[in-house]
């Protein structure tokens, strides 16, 4: 089944919802559209030339961010990651081929070892072990092929278990099999065979989602580059036993595997801070661990809110998603805490307390804004919000069934009151208010500017799923969304954006 726009675009209903699907592996030189038979919108990677150049440089970057955080480089080059525009900028305008030869040679003198391997391994044999876990059977939304993803509910106790098996299993544990601090000590070779491994399995998927994919959900764009970059397959799969819906692949890497390590990451800084240190606790890189791990805790709790968003439901399993999760997210979203390690922060227990407020304040309006949408979707609005009767758009849209031609009519209520009539997306400037908060954990002021890239990069990342979203959703319901974007006229920042 394919939803298309009704009323004032119902005329163009052929070209958004074909009345056949197209087969497999189809591309475009067999005269399919890419998004017949998807969940693809306009958006994607190749509108995006700044977003596009990121990725391809991606691999080597998430190298020499694991290089500038490491012993290594700090034993090479003694303060000069604290200092990049007097010392890095400098060395580079002064000898240009030189600089540049160094950087190169900085970034691929990280590489898998054994020891990074083995835990990587063990990590997911972990997550894996622990996807049988109990938990209530939840759906996604239909895609346009009707498709209908299940999933259990377990992310909670996904959270709770693998902490307490982390902690069991080190030094500070019963167990004793490796020092708490194993994330920081094998990062630089994690990160490397995470690199190698995700280009190749982003190979796997793209040659999956063309010649056996889970779902209808599928099918080329006739450019293997775009192929590799933006996905053949919406939701693959593999068959597991015991998992009666098999082992979803976009799910075990961006939650599981993904959002499990950045959240013990922070705590595994600080221990090894900590012993690094001669037992001085840096308050700067605690409350930011302990900030992001809450924060974390948050996004298990609504996990099942992720799985119904543009990064499942749009988005395909390529190399933009899944080797963003498998690499991107630990090199990166870790940075501002792994800085920290090897250049403490230096603030006060006061200043490190203010600042970790401020994020938990983020933390917890982010939450409190999805958990409103989320009460008023199950309540099919009937509910108060805010303690009064919330406004909301009855959008209508059409389902037409491939096999019969049968058209029904869906409805979905776009809510505009609450924290979702203040801005469509204000919940992003609460996960911004975080972002930040975590980054000026890390003294910048002392520290320079690398623990900023997070949440630049994340801000920029914020704006462009905006744009995105607002695409996905005036292809879906038409002149319901603009009467919607009436009533919300903001994406993100009231009077601002």
């Amino acid at each position: 089944m394919v939803a298309t726009r009704r009323s004032a675009v119902k005329a163009k209903k052929e070209d958004a919802a074909p009345s056949t699907p197209p087969p497999r592996g189809s591309d475009a030189s067999s005269g399919n559209n890419y998004d017949e038979g998807t969940n693809y919108v306009e958006a994607g990677i190749e509108a995006n030339p700044y977003f596009f150049a990121l990725i391809l440089a991606a691999p080597f970057l998430s190298l020499l961010l694991a290089y500038l955080t490491s012993a290594e480089m700090e034993a090479e080059h003694p303060g000069m990651a604290t200092a990049p525009l007097g010392g890095m900028a400098k060395g580079l305008l002064s000898d240009p081929l030189g600089g540049i030869r160094s950087v190169l040679l900085a970034g691929l003198s990280v590489s898998p070892n054994p020891e990074a391997i083995r835990f990587i391994l063990g990590f997911w044999a972990v997550a894996l072990a622990l996807e049988y876990l109990p938990g209530k059977i939840e759906t996604g939304p239909e895609t346009l092929t009707g498709h209908v993803p299940k999933y259990k509910d377990n992310a909670v106790l996904h959270c709770l278990v693998y902490t307490a098996l982390f902690w069991a299993g080190s030094n500070l544990g019963p167990l004793g099999w490796y020092d708490f601090g194993v994330i920081y000590d094998t990062f630089t070779g994690s990160v490397a065979f995470l690199n190698l491994f995700g280009l190749l399995f982003c190979c796997f998927l793209t040659y999956k989602g063309l010649h056996f994919p889970s779902t209808e959900d599928c099918g080329s764009s006739g450019s293997l580059t775009k192929d590799y970059l933006w996905g053949t397959e919406l939701y693959p799969r593999l068959p597991c036993p015991g998992l009666p819906y098999g082992l979803d692949l976009k799910r075990f890497i961006n939650c599981r595997f993904s959002m499990t390590y950045w959240q013990l990451a922070g705590l595994s800084f600080c221990y090894r801070s900590y012993t690094l240190h001669d037992n001085t606790l840096d308050y700067g890189l605690l409350f930011s661990a302990l900030s992001q791990y809450l924060y974390l805790f948050k996004f298990f709790l609504w996990e099942m809110g992720y799985m119904r968003s543009i990064d499942i439901i749009v988005d395909r399993a390529g190399f933009e998603i899944q080797w963003g999760c498998l690499v991107w997210v630990p090199a990166v979203y870790t940075l501002h805490t792994r800085f920290l390690v090897q250049h403490p922060s230096g603030l006060s227990f006061v200043a490190a307390l203010a600042l970790f407020v401020l994020s938990m304040t983020g933390v917890v309006l982010n939450y409190l804004a999805d958990r409103e949408r989320d009460v008023f979707r199950a309540s099919g609005g009937k509910c108060q919000v805010w303690g009064r009767d919330p406004k909301y758009i009855t959008a209508e849209y059409e389902i037409i069934d491939r096999k019969t031609g049968e058209t029904s009519t869906k409805k979905s209520l776009l809510l505009a009151s609450g924290f979702w009539g203040v801005a469509r997306h204000f919940q992003y400037f609460f996960e911004l208010t975080a972002a930040w908060s975590w980054c000026l954990l890390a003294n910048p002021f002392q520290n320079g500017i690398i623990p900023l890239f997070y949440c630049v990069f994340l801000t920029y990342l914020l704006i462009d799923r905006a744009e995105r979203d607002s695409k996905k959703c005036r292809l879906k319901y038409g002149k319901y969304y603009d009467e919607y974007c009436n009533l919300v006229p903001y994406k993100i920042l009231p009077g601002i954006y």
